[in-house]
């Protein structure tokens, strides 16, 4: 049978599951303050997926103003994708793409113009996956995390 995931808007209550997805999915971990300060900046572009009232994933973004990822001599104000995370039991179902299609749609109700995030190389999946979504590779931050490993920047212009 197939399961039914609805997104919705991360909110306190949510927030010791989500420290707990992050910590079973990846190897960067935050601060509980760090979560609450990037849903207090912007609240609808941190999403969880919830079935049966438990999570099973999130994604948590904050709206920045910088160069664009596009054009190094202009500024913009851009989405940035700070963590994605599926549990491994709800992955293969679409809920990664639902999630960041959901946040996407969210960084223009902040007027983002183009939305980045990070990704480490060997994570081909979530290549794919963005790739599939639209992003392209914009170029490889060396030593982008704590063990070493280089990250993809990927970006996507946004409506």
């Amino acid at each position: 049978m197939q399961k039914t995931f609805t997104l919705r808007q991360f909110q306190p209550g949510d927030l010791e599951s989500v420290m707990s997805i992050n910590q079973v999915c990846l190897p960067e971990n935050y601060a509980p303050i760090f979560f609450i300060d990037l849903h207090e900046r912007s609240p609808a572009t941190f999403i969880v997926a919830e079935e049966d009232g438990r999570l099973a994933g999130y994604a948590m973004c904050r709206i920045e103003t910088g160069f664009s990822s596009f054009s190094r001599t202009r500024l913009t104000k851009k989405g940035h994708v700070v963590s994605i995370a599926v549990l491994p039991e709800h992955r293969r179902k679409g809920l990664g793409s639902r999630l960041v299609k959901k946040v996407l749609m969210a960084m223009e109700l902040y007027k983002a113009k183009e939305c980045f995030l990070e990704v480490r190389l060997s994570n081909h999946q979530a290549v794919g996956m963005y790739n599939r979504l639209g992003f392209s590779e914009i170029r490889i931050k060396r030593k982008y995390y704590a063990d070493g490993e280089a990250a993809f920047m990927m970006a996507k212009k946004l409506q």
